[in-house]
């Protein structure tokens, strides 16, 4: 063993495993250090930039002046209610479409929120099943812009497009609220 570092042995440098777990088993074979995986380190959250920021409060600003301002007559609340021109019952499925989205993203979260090894978790509960959710999303959409469609016609499509939007930079902040991590366990497998 020559060159690189370690403690110095003569002329020679000898390599040294500091390892905690390392057992070669009475073989020092060089490839066996080198071969065991390092533990990951946990990921730790960047922090958002002025951009994002910016374009998070952009979506939900416009989305609050939609719902605040309506068809400039009355707000979006009360059209959903009381306006005779909606369309009801593609109304009404696309919003069963986005409950049994949501619905389907909370029990995913909550289902996996306490277990470590993630990845197989997600391809039993997410793979079968995310298509069907990103087609009754797809569904959902073309039903509002339909049943809207004669209050605000081509005005529709960003309409609910960035109320989708604001929807999505509003909800991971509603669903970790509802997930509490669990506490660190120690496990031997």
């Amino acid at each position: 063993m020559s060159g690189g570092s370690g403690t110095p042995v003569g002329a020679n440098f000898m390599r040294q495993r500091h390892s905690w777990g390392y057992n070669s088993g009475g073989e020092d074979l060089e490839d066996d250090a080198c071969s065991k995986p390092m533990p990951s380190t946990p990921s730790i959250p960047r922090a958002k930039t002025w951009i994002e920021i910016m374009e998070n409060v952009l979506w939900i600003g416009s989305a609050v002046f939609i719902i605040y301002f309506g068809d400039w007559h009355s707000n979006l609340v009360y059209l959903l209610w009381h306006d005779d021109r909606i369309r009801r019952i593609p109304l009404y499925l696309g919003f069963g479409g986005v409950l049994l989205s949501a619905a389907y993203f909370v029990y995913t979260s909550m289902s996996i929120s306490g277990v470590r090894k993630s990845n197989e978790n997600w391809e039993i509960l997410g793979g079968s099943a995310l298509p069907l959710v990103t087609l009754l999303g797809l569904t959902s959409f073309c039903l509002f812009t339909w049943a809207l469609w004669p209050i605000w016609s081509f005005l529709t499509l960003p309409l609910v497009f960035t109320l989708f939007m604001a929807c999505m930079v509003i909800s991971p902040y509603l669903i970790s609220g509802t997930v509490k991590s669990q506490p660190e366990v120690l496990r031997l497998d």
